[in-house]
């Protein structure tokens, strides 16, 4: 567990940076900059990927049945909302942080399929911190909307989502992780 924390400790800090150390980020300069958040990501990921995989199986609470369904719902939706900035639909002048929502989606869709200690660590602290950081960059910086786009952009981006959601569904499976199991319990 101390693995899988370190590795949200480092994801945590690295993506907060920015925001609570303003003036060192922009002293490192852009490039270097966003290699060296770039580099804590990486080992960020490594560590919590290695930490939840060799986290002891804790129960907490046990997840309802058919959650899995709502759990892929959510998660086409959380694959649209990581796509949306790339976009030029409607939706992309609705929303400020679409990729930090999709963040929050995906942690809620997995805490309602996985109720083990480790999945409630590291669901529900990145879930945290993408709000955390939709609030600091609410504070600290104004938004103009983008223009307004067309829907053929949004429905485009929904039919690439399902592809990727596609995808990233036959990972799940061939890790051994059926997401249209209905259930994971």
């Amino acid at each position: 567990m101390q693995i899988l924390i370190l590795g949200l400790v480092l994801w945590t800090g690295s993506h907060l940076f920015k925001r609570l150390l303003p003036g060192l980020r922009s002293r490192m300069g852009d490039i270097p900059g966003k290699m060296f958040v770039t580099i804590l990501s990486l080992a960020a990921i490594g560590l919590m990927v290695a930490g939840y995989r060799r986290a002891d199986p804790v129960e907490i609470y046990q997840p309802l049945p058919g959650m899995g369904h709502l759990n892929n719902l959510l998660m086409l939706g959380a694959v649209f909302l990581t796509g949306l900035p790339h976009s030029r639909g409607i939706l992309k002048s609705k929303l400020r942080h679409p990729m930090l929502m999709a963040v929050v989606v995906w942690a809620i869709a997995h805490l309602l399929v996985n109720g083990d200690l480790a999945s409630v660590v590291l669901f529900g602290w990145l879930g945290l911190w993408a709000i955390i950081s939709m609030t600091l960059i609410n504070m600290q910086t104004s938004w103009t909307p983008p223009p307004r786009g067309h829907l053929r952009s949004d429905l485009i981006g929904l039919a690439i989502s399902l592809a990727v959601f596609a995808v990233i569904a036959g990972i799940h499976s061939w890790l051994g992780y059926n997401p249209f199991r209905g259930t994971y319990s």
